[in-house]
């Protein structure tokens, strides 16, 4: 009973010393609070993979009104901004110098070939960035597609619809009714908030406490608490709540800024998110706890952190890109990283709900991940004196 008292008494001096390190210094202050801000304000509002007021050059070779229906749609949609010009050669000119991402032109035999059925517009597209080239791709597609319908709807007819509609039955046209599951304001927003939270929450559990410790390390501060009465999982103990407790404040940041200035739902439980972010929070701070004890130099501890943790958890965890798309060797390393399990967790919480398989699966993992990492880091941090 005495050992337990003793245990809980060191521990909270401990963990108040900390506490009191932590906020004298600005620079933990900095990393641990500003620095999340200034993370969702950037990715939230300055980064985006949607296509916004794109300018597009559209050559309008035939004059037609049909032809000037057709392109419509680029006005309509919100994604485009349609610079008519003069001929193919002033079009190609904008695509060159990059004031325009594509080019969209009606042939001059357009309305001709309109009446029997087989007109065709010419669409196209700076590829020199391949993934807005796709996007930009399929938006004016879908610009373009939506002006059969609109001539269906104003002068109606099977005869008409067999003119303009690409697809018909034995009893009319055939149209398709789309929804978009899990992400119902098609903006990509939504799915980068819930990744943003996995960074931040790596950032500050695996970067500020390897840099920290490392820092005690090289002033000598650890050791002197060595030749104390402490023993070394009070010390971790006492490192981890502080670091903990600043993760969690970054958790809450990125909750309200996810809630309430960029609107993204939240369809799972909160409870499970909260669970799920302290799990992985657990994971980083052990990480973090690891290099530092490894490294004991400020400057490599930092950069392993990054190398180890924030790097991977931007590049190699579905943040940006989707695994399944990778080389084999990206996809096995990526799916080795905790923070890709996290980010899977996250997302489908968010956007999709309870899914309890995927749930019980990625909590088990990260579980897993955070009892490995802190023990290594308890292996590694003994009261001895190199």
């Amino acid at each position: 009973m005495n050992g337990s008292r003793g245990f809980v008494r060191r521990l909270a001096a401990l963990t108040r010393k900390e506490f009191r390190q932590l906020l004298r210094d600005a620079s933990n202050l900095a990393i641990g609070i500003a620095l999340p801000i200034v993370l969702i304000l950037i990715f939230g509002y300055g980064m985006s993979l949607d296509v916004k007021d794109a300018p597009v050059a559209v050559v309008l070779d035939d004059a037609s009104p049909a032809a000037y229906d057709a392109v419509a749609g680029l006005r309509l949609s919100g994604a485009f901004r349609p610079v008519f010009v003069a001929s193919m050669h002033d079009a190609v000119a904008l695509l060159e110098r990059r004031e325009a991402d594509a080019i969209v032109r009606v042939p001059a035999d357009f309305s001709a070939r309109l009446g029997a059925g087989g007109a065709a517009i010419q669409l196209i597209v700076h590829g020199a960035e391949a993934s807005r080239a796709a996007i930009i791709a399929n938006y004016i597609t879908g610009a373009l597609a939506q002006w059969p319908q609109r001539r269906l709807d104003r002068e109606g007819g099977p005869a008409l619809a067999a003119e303009v509609l690409p697809v018909i039955s034995s009893n009319g046209a055939v149209t398709i009714e789309q929804r978009m599951w899990f992400n119902a304001a098609n903006t990509s927003t939504w799915y980068l908030v819930p990744g943003l939270i996995v960074l931040i929450m790596t950032l500050v559990g695996a970067f500020l406490t390897a840099l920290v410790m490392a820092r005690e390390w090289e002033r000598g501060t650890l050791e002197a608490l060595f030749v104390t009465p402490v023993r070394p999982v009070e010390i971790l103990l006492a490192k981890i709540i502080p670091y903990f407790t600043v993760g969690m404040v970054g958790l809450a940041l990125c909750l309200a800024a996810a809630r309430w200035l960029f609107a993204v739902p939240m369809q799972g439980s909160l409870w499970i998110i909260l669970l799920a972010s302290m799990l992985y929070l657990f994971v980083a701070v052990g990480m973090g706890l690891l290099i530092s004890s490894v490294a004991k130099n400020q400057f490599i501890a930092s950069q392993v952190a990054l190398l180890a943790s924030f790097m991977p958890s931007l590049m190699l965890s579905g943040f940006l890109f989707d695994l399944r798309n990778v080389p084999a060797v990206v996809r096995w390393i990526g799916n080795a990283l905790p923070a890709t399990y996290f980010m899977e967790l996250l997302k489908t919480l968010f956007l999709a709900g309870d899914v309890w398989p995927l749930i019980v699966r990625d909590c088990a993992v990260l579980a897993g991940y955070a009892v490995l990492l802190l023990g290594a880091a308890r292996l590694v941090t003994r009261k001895r004196l190199d």
